[in-house]
């Protein structure tokens, strides 16, 4: 047993790694639309940190024009993913494309972001009575 723990403790740390879809959800940008370098190969933390603090050109013009993966299309609408599905959004989008559907809202749009300000009020109408529950009980 203790020559297995010194053997342990004397291997060198390995470095720990992702897969490319894991770092690109992480980095909020559409996997298929990075660079065939990023999605070949593993992505170390200490890389994935790197393309955080210092973006190369093509993350940035990723994050800034697209396409972009459902979750951010999402967010930039004020949808729900459900929703974007109810829609027959299916497909990633560009910036382009968001700000156009902004811009005239088609009425599916403006009737999953009513169904998501009202699943939001829910939320916090259900926060604050737990909240209130919480401080009228007494305590043991």
């Amino acid at each position: 047993m203790v020559e297995r723990y010194a053997v342990w403790m004397s291997s060198e740390k390995q470095q720990q790694t992702m897969k490319p879809a894991t770092a690109a959800k992480k980095l909020g940008i559409y996997l298929p639309a990075a660079p065939e370098s990023f999605q070949d190969g593993d992505i170390t933390r200490a890389e994935l940190t790197a393309l955080l603090n210092e973006p190369p050109a093509w993350l940035v013009d990723l994050r800034k024009n697209g396409p972009h993966p459902r979750d951010v299309v999402a967010g930039k609408l004020g949808v729900s993913i459900s929703g974007l599905a109810r829609a027959g959004i299916t497909d990633p989008l560009t910036s382009g494309e968001i700000s156009a559907l902004l811009a005239a809202p088609p009425a599916w749009l403006v009737q999953e972001r009513k169904t998501q300000a009202d699943v939001r009020a829910e939320k916090q109408r259900v926060k604050a009575r737990n909240a209130e529950r919480a401080g009228n009980q007494p305590s043991s």
